[in-house]
């Protein structure tokens, strides 16, 4: 995701190689490694279930040793918000932390009246800032706003489910949001599986977004260190605006900070009980388990949670692009190059060939792209590829990024990219190189199957963005089919001119 994958969210600069690394799972779960535990492949070894309300469960057992790792991921993300009410997906993550009516509070009845007087009070200080009010009169409701945060702050338990998480063993305790998907995840004593069912559906069920204005304080101020104050970040907000000008993932997912600082509860909860019903989440339980109990506990627990209508589709689709689009942004900082190309979405015959494409031009330091822009050339101090940029539930982008190496300029790099995209529509990618990209793939087996989070984490994210985690078990044999006159027709498809979109970081010219 991510994206890697970094997981985070916004899954920027690898989702396409997380998903090969995810694809590597399911190449053969039947060999004979002491980390799998068992023989069977992946298909006979994943216990599904699924909960009236429709909430999918996947299990893996792993007995190991006498932990367990969950991973919840909902169908919702950047990708389901709207102008005016951007990053509140992101926004909802944090507060999902702050607690439920039971835990987080010293006494919710009395928590919950100050509570719907800060939302007033905010909401009357909005107005009259907006209609002009005097600064008396702005300066008394801010105070009166302070004091009642001030009680509300004296029923709070600080983060008290991750103390109680930490008092019981568990690690790892963490959240994500990316344009596709929100995911939710933590490791623990196998024996403290109940802990953990009661308090996340509770989570589920009865979220109370307490300290939701110093929690929104907080996200603009991550959105200034990771954003406004980080050229990576400006550059690659700017590039993802230009290259979508329609669709949600044009969005960055932190949000537009004039959006974040409008959010208010009542959005964020609505956004809630729009996209966390139980039928839009996935629970992958990776560990030492026996599935009959799991599905018997999650029945009691989550079981309980009503079913709630589905949410509403994204509707807006990117419009073709007719001609290149070009940006800059400019930083005190060193220039860096995105390069984009539109591409098809995940269950495309096409987004395979993609994933192949990554590898042959940025896996290793034998890939085209290093081998002859930074190794021969050097032109660039760095360069990779990501087939998957922002997301892959729509279309998405195929994205080539390079920091050049000084005095060469981006203008140089770019031009020595767009040789080497041309050699891939000119000449057929040799089968030594198919060979590696499958070698690559399985050299990383081991490495995957040997942690019960990352397992997790991939069964519910194919099942929420493919629909069904079994897409994992047809990836390799697709990515092995792909040919070298595949790779040609794709390149010579995609990788045009009006198809991409160009955003160089440049130095902040010096004042005279």
């Amino acid at each position: 995701m991510s994206r890697r994958l970094r997981l985070r969210l916004r899954l920027r600069g690898g989702v396409g190689t997380w998903i090969r690394l995810i694809l590597i799972l399911a190449f053969n779960l039947s060999l004979n490694l002491n980390l799998a535990g068992a023989s069977p492949g992946l298909a006979e070894r994943v216990n599904e279930h699924k909960l009236a309300n429709g909430l999918t469960l996947l299990m893996v057992e792993r007995h190991q040793a006498p932990i367990v790792s969950i991973n919840i991921t909902f169908g919702v993300g950047g990708i389901n918000e709207l102008t005016g009410a951007t990053g509140v997906a992101h926004l909802y993550e944090h507060m999902a932390f702050k607690g439920t009516r039971t835990i987080g509070t010293r006494d919710y009845e009395r928590e919950r009246p100050l509570l719907d007087e800060l939302d007033r009070l905010n909401a009357r200080i909005e107005a009259r800032r907006a209609a002009g009010a005097d600064t008396q009169e702005l300066q008394r409701l801010r105070q009166a706003f302070k004091d009642a945060q001030e009680r509300a702050g004296q029923l709070v338990v600080g983060n008290e489910m991750s103390l109680l998480y930490q008092r019981h063993g568990a690690v790892g305790l963490n959240a994500s949001t990316g344009k596709d998907v929100t995911r939710y995840v933590i490791s623990l004593p196998a024996n403290r599986l109940p802990l953990w069912a009661a308090l996340e559906s509770d989570r589920m069920a009865n979220p109370v977004l307490r300290e939701f204005y110093k929690e929104r304080a907080v996200v603009m101020e991550e959105r200034r260190l990771r954003t406004d104050d980080s050229p990576n970040g400006l550059l690659y907000e700017a590039f993802a605006a230009a290259a979508f000008q329609a669709h949600p993932y044009g969005f960055p997912t932190i949000g537009w900070a004039s959006d974040i600082q409008a959010l208010t509860p009542a959005d964020t909860e609505r956004f809630f009980r729009t996209y966390y019903g139980p039928a839009n989440a996935t629970i992958g339980i990776v560990g030492d388990i026996n599935p009959p109990d799991v599905i018997a506990l999650i029945e009691r627990t989550f079981g309980r949670i009503p079913v709630a209508p589905p949410p509403p589709a994204v509707i807006t689709a990117e419009p073709e692009q007719r001609g290149e689009r070009r940006v800059e942004v400019e930083f005190d900082a060193e220039p860096i190059l995105l390069i984009g190309y539109h591409k098809p979405a995940i269950g495309h015959p096409d987004d395979f060939v993609f994933d192949v494409i990554e590898s042959v031009l940025s896996e290793g330091v034998t890939s085209r792209l290093y081998h002859r822009i930074v190794r021969e050339k050097r032109l660039a101090a760095a360069i990779g590829a990501d087939a998957g940029f922002p997301g892959a539930i729509a279309p998405a982008l195929f994205v080539i990024s390079a920091a050049p190496l000084a005095p060469h300029t981006t203008a140089e790099v770019e031009a020595a990219v767009y040789e080497e995209l041309e050699r891939l529509k000119t000449e057929p990618v040799s089968a030594r190189e198919l060979e590696k990209v499958l070698n690559n793939l399985d050299a990383g087996l081991v490495r995957a199957l040997r942690s019960n989070s990352g397992l997790a984490g991939q069964l519910t994210y194919f099942q929420t963005v493919a629909g069904d985690w079994r897409y994992v078990l047809k990836a390799r044999e697709k990515i092995a089919a792909v040919t070298a006159q595949d790779i040609q027709r794709v390149a010579r498809r995609y990788f045009i001119k009006t198809n991409r979109t160009v955003a160089t970081l440049v130095r902040t010219p010096k004042k005279s």
